[in-house]
């Protein structure tokens, strides 16, 4: 049984910075990748950012430059840090881990950014 969980969500100001953070039950070395995905309201579910277990990473779109993905296997641990937040930032916020084929997701953290 694989379990996700996610901390370090709020309120933050356009502007700010928050620094989420996925902690697995066990080792994460398992996973092939690792990432983050987001549903902003009434939006469908969308890639944020995902890191392979060799570290090669990749972004959506809309967040490149600002947001960085990076773990620490041994706290078996996934972050995304996300500078320059928006307003269009707003979402719940999921873990993901794939060890194929299957993936397994987190229980979400709201961010909302708004002044």
């Amino acid at each position: 049984q694989v379990q996700l969980t996610e901390s370090g969500g709020g309120l933050v100001q356009p502007g700010g910075s928050l620094r989420l953070s996925c902690a697995a039950s066990g080792s994460i070395f398992r996973f092939s990748a690792m990432g983050w995905y987001r549903q902003p309201p009434g939006k469908q579910r969308e890639l944020v950012a995902r890191i392979t277990s060799g570290g090669s990473t990749n972004y959506g779109d809309s967040v490149k430059g600002r947001f960085t993905v990076s773990r620490d296997n041994a706290k078996n641990t996934v972050y995304l840090q996300m500078n320059s937040l928006k307003p269009e930032d707003t979402a719940a916020y999921y873990c993901t881990a794939t060890s194929w084929p299957d993936t397994y997701w987190g229980q979400g953290t709201q961010v909302t950014v708004s002044s």
